[in-house]
């Protein structure tokens, strides 16, 4: 196994990692906050996420010989902010947490269930993505308009770094969120203190509190999203990098890392898409047999990224949230135009698709159901009755 290591795929697998995290926990951090958790729990979520994904990424890469990378559900974190708080607090958050991994694991072991979800007609399931997303992609302009000393920077360092490098323009994003930050914040007076105490790792044990409300509210849309837009994709990128797909194997898998992350904050658990393209595809090795290291080399960037979680939210906790908030939005900007297009391609499914769309990024709650869950029913329902005329 050591015999297959190479400096390609370690560059490749370092660089995985460093993007995955950089390019999106600030929208876990939105996310966790938005659904009750304090600053201390949601450092302690991050740190949970990364800790499973990559221990996942690492078991199953050397048990399979094959680049099985995981991640974060970032689509769900961004559904944690539509959502917001729940009855019961971010204890109601953390049972919604350990329901959905379950239902990973059962969706991996009873393959009805795998079924029914890979069913869902594409263009509602991306309509209820963009929905979920378009609210958090208006953060960078609020943001300038919020401050243009503050906000113009970290835009126009996706803009120009992005014009040459996609993949680095959400790292150069955060890289002018900490200079402008580091410049043009004034730091309170222990703020030096706070971040040498957050270096300490921490993990925070949040006892679970099962409800109607969380079931409805998180588990069930942040299941259904994670799959539609993670699980099933990454599925998509490993096959058409020729390597076999065992999507029983790793949906239980993920599902099993969701639920030891739950009780300390960690909200979803699954196969990457972006990033997995980068260790499965030839720039990682030219051996297809050979590119499994960049997988595990990413799942221990990842660990080892996760146990920064807490300066990391501290650093955050020090600013104006606009700002922080347009680096999210400006990670999610490349999602919201796939699932756009994606949800819209179909003149005959357009109509449903909006309405999904609409209701989804509405911000409506009715019956204490949130509105992600409504827009499916409400684009479904449309789609059925087209079809029933039809016939």
């Amino acid at each position: 196994m050591l015999r297959d290591i190479s400096a390609q795929a370690v560059f490749m697998g370092l660089l995985t990692a460093f993007a995955g995290f950089a390019s999106s926990f600030a929208v876990v951090l939105q996310g966790l906050s938005a659904v009750g958790a304090s600053e201390a729990q949601a450092a302690s979520g991050l740190m949970a996420l990364a800790i499973a994904m990559g221990l996942c990424g690492v078991l199953l890469s050397a048990a399979t010989r094959a680049p099985v990378s995981i991640a974060w559900s970032t689509p769900g974190a961004a559904l944690l902010v539509t959502t917001g708080a729940v009855d019961g607090g971010f204890a109601t958050a953390v049972g919604a947490f350990l329901v959905c991994g379950l239902a990973f694991v059962l969706a991996g072991l009873w393959k009805p269930l795998g079924r029914a979800i890979a069913g869902i007609p594409a263009p509602l399931a991306n309509a209820m993505l963009a929905g979920i997303l378009v609210n958090l992609c208006f953060a960078p302009f609020k943001a300038v308009a919020f401050d243009p000393l503050f906000g113009l920077p970290i835009l126009l360092a996706w803009i120009i770094v992005g014009a040459f490098n996609k993949l680095l323009a959400v790292p150069a994003a955060l890289a002018a969120y900490i200079l402008v930050v580091a410049v043009g914040v004034d730091m309170p007076g222990q703020g030096l203190g706070s971040l040498y105490a957050a270096l300490a790792p921490r993990l925070d044990f949040v006892a679970p509190d099962f409800s109607a409300a969380g079931i409805l509210n998180i588990a069930i849309p942040l299941f259904i999203v994670t799959m539609a837009s993670q699980n099933i994709p990454g599925l998509a990128v490993m096959t058409s990098n020729n390597f076999a797909a065992k999507p029983r194997l790793w949906f239980a898998a993920t599902g099993i890392f969701t639920v030891l992350a739950a009780p300390f904050g960690g909200h979803a658990v699954n196969l990457a898409a972006l990033t997995a393209a980068m260790c499965a595809g030839e720039d990682a090795h030219a051996d297809p047999n050979k590119r499994y290291w960049a997988a595990i080399v990413a799942g221990f960037g990842y660990i080892v990224l996760g146990l920064l979680a807490g300066i990391v939210t501290t650093f955050i906790a020090m600013a104006p949230a606009i700002l922080i908030q347009a680096v999210a939005g400006l990670a999610l900007i490349s999602a919201f135009s796939g699932a756009t297009v994606s949800a819209f391609r179909e003149p005959r499914t357009r109509e449903a698709a909006a309405v999904t769309f609409l209701v989804s990024a509405s911000g409506i709650s009715v019956a204490g159901i949130s509105g992600a869950f409504w827009g499916l029913i409400a684009g479904g329902a449309i789609m059925l009755v087209k079809r029933t005329k039809l016939v």
